[in-house]
């Protein structure tokens, strides 16, 4: 009987895959006869499972879609991406679902083995969300759960990392935190040889363990870890910086201005301040006018002369 139920599930782990699978092939890799395989299908549609079968020798089973949802089998790193996507929504981050994903997570995590269940919690526990945010490459999900866990052990890394020009260096750091903002994830760490606090775009960190030391705990370089990793990538990281006055609520702003381009600070209703950065003062123009919003420029004043030469090479476009 325990050999039958493994075998039950492992048929449903092929089946899973969403390809057809002819007989031959499914008693090939279970090591059984074609007959044996006819009579675990049919088991398996008595438990609810919808398998499809067609006749003939380009026939095939294949798992297709049913009335009602039957229990489905999940390998670790599967596993480990559902529970932390019902955590993010449980969180608030899916509007209208939030009780609905705690029931889902509970579920899971119930049946979770204790190696998963840690690694979901340090991923969890050690990531703080950045509102908004543009979309960028998506970083390796074991690296990510490699940077959680060394968080959360208080553990040094050592990886190599590439910087936005494709340089690689060799870095020594203390993990502190995992800041994401939607598909794009930073890691906040003190840089041992730097000896400064460095954010680092996890997509290009590369993790080469054997890792350090355990460390101390250092105090973090701002309470608001969002907002510090928002003024890093959208300001202190270009050449030329600005500070704006938008005629507009910080509120509104938001809806056309990400974290990652630029600091919002309300003044009042009606008013934001935006603190931004760009590799030109050209740039810096072209970014601050399709915001669409009316502005003021605060500070730096070259930045003003700047939009009139601009203004008077539009005049002259326009004849």
């Amino acid at each position: 009987m325990l050999e039958t139920s493994a075998r039950l599930l492992r048929l449903l782990s092929l089946l899973q895959a969403h390809r057809e699978w002819s007989g031959a092939d499914l008693a090939d890799r279970l090591g059984v006869t074609p007959r044996t395989v006819r009579r675990d299908i049919d088991r398996l549609r008595e438990l609810g499972y919808p398998v499809h079968s067609a006749p003939g020798t380009a026939g095939g089973y294949q798992l297709g879609a049913g009335a009602q949802l039957p229990p489905l089998l999940l390998d670790d790193e599967e596993a480990v991406a559902v529970a932390v996507g019902l955590r993010q929504a449980a969180g608030g981050g899916v509007e209208g679902i939030e009780e609905t994903s705690v029931r889902a997570l509970a579920k899971l995590e119930q049946v979770l083995p204790d190696r998963l269940r840690h690694r979901v919690s340090a991923l969890s526990s050690f990531t703080v969300p950045m509102a908004g945010g543009i979309p960028g490459p998506g970083a390796d999900p074991a690296v990510l759960t490699e940077l959680a866990n060394a968080c959360r052990d208080r553990r040094r890394l050592r990886f190599t990392y590439r910087d936005h020009a494709g340089a690689v260096s060799r870095r020594s750091a203390e993990p502190h935190r995992l800041v994401c903002a939607q598909r794009r994830w930073y890691l906040v760490a003190w840089d041992v040889e730097r000896a400064d606090w460095r954010t680092y775009r996890a997509d290009r960190i590369t993790p080469t363990p054997p890792h350090g030391p355990l460390f101390a705990p250092r105090r973090p370089p701002a309470d608001d870890l969002a907002a510090y990793v928002s003024r890093g990538v959208s300001t202190a990281v270009y050449a030329e910086r600005a500070t704006v006055l938008l005629r507009v609520s910080a509120e509104r702003a938001a809806e056309r201005i990400s974290p990652s381009a630029g600091v919002l600070e309300a003044v009042d209703e009606h008013s934001c301040l935006l603190r931004t950065g760009a590799h030109s003062l050209d740039l810096m123009v072209i970014h601050i006018v399709l915001a669409g919003f009316d502005f003021e420029v605060r500070e730096p004043a070259e930045l003003n002369d700047h939009i009139r030469r601009i203004r008077d090479r539009l005049d002259r476009a326009l004849g």
